[in-house]
């Protein structure tokens, strides 16, 4: 079973990104973009503002799709993830939903910090890390 779902790929004006500490699984423990699966009939647009204020508390605008990847889940679950650059609007982070924290990161601690599996990689090949954060 193939499962839709939303990422969003935020920066603060000091170039940092917006992570989340994943509180439950899949994922437990690991830092990843706000995200999550799809409503019924909603739109990826919709989904990532949603999902993105359920777990930050910030209100987003949503650009373009940064990239897509397919992740495995448990039961043979297939998670087909599509992760667009979004811009805060309003708001201040704060951890809700399922995740355990929520921090901006900046290059230092995406090469400490433990990461979804795959992510410094899709990230760095859609092109859309600051200069600073290529090579930590």
């Amino acid at each position: 079973m193939r499962v839709n779902c939303v990422g969003a790929i935020i920066f603060d004006a000091s170039d940092r990104l917006l992570l989340v500490k994943r509180g439950h699984p899949p994922g437990m423990g690991l830092w990843s973009l706000p995200g999550g699966r799809l409503e019924a009939g909603e739109t990826d647009e919709a989904g990532v503002r949603r999902e993105v204020l359920e777990e930050t508390g910030l209100r987003v605008e949503v650009g373009r799709l940064a990239g897509t990847v397919e992740r495995p889940g448990p039961g043979g679950v297939t998670y087909v993830i599509r992760d667009y650059l979004a811009t805060a609007a309003a708001g201040a982070p704060r951890a809700g939903d399922d995740a355990a924290e929520v921090r901006w990161c900046g290059p230092a601690d995406l090469a400490r910090l433990p990461l979804s599996e795959g992510l410094l990689d899709a990230l760095t090949e859609w092109d859309v890390l600051p200069r600073a954060s290529r090579n930590p």
